[in-house]
């Protein structure tokens, strides 16, 4: 059995709703390039989401672009039908409604999210 690439735990989208979909979590890479003598870009991913990256200057407002672009492709993965990526299981402590508030996301995402509600 070939182990080179990530793990992915098979759990039928019908048992996930998109708040279990939006609590899982995924790795974090990054990166700092100097672009000039003591000017650092910063690039962050989560590798294991297609397109999930952003870069900047500012280390928190690179962390809140990444976490609304982590948020946005899951949510148009699930309107496509198609099922994110699931490497693990979802975060037992996690209130992903909270962070779409936080981040500013549409309120289309909040009130999808807000139906799912336990």
């Amino acid at each position: 059995m070939d182990r080179s690439g990530p793990l992915e735990i098979v759990v039928p989208r019908s048992y996930l709703d998109l708040r279990e979909l939006l609590s899982i979590p995924y790795l974090l890479e990054g990166e700092a390039v100097e672009t000039e003598p003591g000017k650092w870009l910063l690039r962050l991913a989560y590798p294991e989401l297609p397109r999930c990256t952003a870069e900047g200057f500012v280390v928190e407002d690179v962390l809140k672009e990444l976490e609304r672009r982590r948020i946005e492709i899951i949510v148009s993965l699930v309107e496509e039908g198609k099922q994110p990526p699931i490497p693990r299981r979802p975060l037992a402590a996690s209130d992903p409604l909270w962070t779409v508030r936080d981040l500013g996301l549409s309120s289309r995402v909040a009130a999808l999210l807000a139906s799912t509600a336990k």
